[in-house]
């Protein structure tokens, strides 16, 4: 659920569809967070155009999501 911990960073995760098989193909999105104040814990594909990103808590207050940092890769153009 929403409430379990995430622990590390998402590392070149390629986000794909539900039941989709093969290679990705362009709009199938790819996720990084996995460089130093990098926090994506957890993506998780809704649509094409929708994810839901689910941010580690800040080192040194664990109560505490005021920022984000990531990188996206592999957009289509009306992405």
């Amino acid at each position: 659920g929403s409430d379990d911990i995430i622990a590390g960073n998402v590392s070149k995760y390629t986000v794909l569809p539900p039941g989709y098989c093969g290679q990705p193909k362009k709009g199938h999105l790819i996720f990084d967070a996995c460089f130093e104040s990098g926090n994506l814990g957890r993506v998780d594909h809704i649509t094409e155009f929708e994810y839901d990103l689910f941010i580690r808590p800040d080192t040194c207050n664990p109560r505490f999501r005021v920022w984000f940092n990531f990188t996206v890769e592999n957009v289509k153009e009306s992405q």
